[in-house]
């Protein structure tokens, strides 16, 4: 791993951990899962920033709670 692609795992890793700072418990295996998809899928699109990433990660999670109730 070059220091980029060490950089963007731990931007990464952030954001996945900011979009579950108020879920109980940090949420479970699922969830964190396909909102970690959704924040690579992100980051391969180009954005990079932890600002980016963690409101792509807040509206994957919104997203998840939508279809749940569904």
């Amino acid at each position: 791993m070059n220091e980029f692609e060490g950089r963007i795992q731990a931007i990464l890793d952030a954001a996945l951990d900011a979009a579950f700072s108020h879920v109980r418990h940090g949420g479970d295996h699922e969830s964190r899962k396909l909102v970690a998809a959704r924040l690579l899928d992100a980051a391969q699109s180009g954005m990079t920033t932890l600002d980016e990433l963690t409101s792509v990660g807040r509206r994957a999670l919104v997203d998840l709670k939508i279809r749940s109730r569904a």
